[in-house]
């Protein structure tokens, strides 16, 4: 007989790490922890395949796990290009200034300001448009993983639809 309330309540989430969401890494293996092996029994839904949909929620699951790790490095990845941005900024000025305090006429110390600030903008244009595309490149990996689990998961439910259509 089948038991009466939300089976996807039955798990122990008294193991589960909600703060390891946070680390993809971790993500699949707190997931591993909650016991889902009794679900599909107290789930029977004439024409419906529990397990079916509890294996395909776990693909979920992973997929998701998988686009945050790929997300996450995608985002460590540009912080640290940022560091390295921001020391050779420091660096750079850090020479500017020696370059302007430098003898010479006024005009020339006007004239290497202006070139000092072409080359700086120059820089940081060029900075902004890596630190972008690296960006980019990492979510769009993220989302066509995620896409094509989306994709595969319409493709699984019209199976299963099929099937029980099927069996009537």
């Amino acid at each position: 007989m089948a038991v009466s309330g939300n089976p996807f309540l039955t798990g122990d989430f008294a193991k589960f790490d909600f703060a390891s969401m946070m680390d993809p890494s971790k993500l699949a293996e707190q997931w591993e922890k909650i016991d889902f092996t009794a679900v599909p029994e107290q789930f029977k839904v004439p024409g419906v395949d529990a397990q079916a949909l509890v294996d395909a929620q776990k693909r979920n699951i992973e997929a998701f796990a998988s686009a945050n790790k790929i997300a996450l490095e995608g985002a460590q990845a540009v912080v640290r290009r940022q560091a390295e941005i921001l020391r050779q900024g420091i660096e750079d000025a850090s020479k500017a200034f020696g370059e302007l305090n430098a003898a010479g006429t006024p005009q020339d110390k006007l004239a290497k300001q202006a070139e000092l600030m072409k080359s700086a903008y120059e820089a940081s244009l060029g900075n902004l448009r890596e630190l972008t595309e690296m960006a980019t490149k990492s979510n769009g990996e993220a989302a066509e993983l995620l896409t094509t689990r989306v994709s595969e998961s319409f493709s699984e439910l019209t199976g299963e639809v099929k099937k029980a259509a099927k069996k009537k």
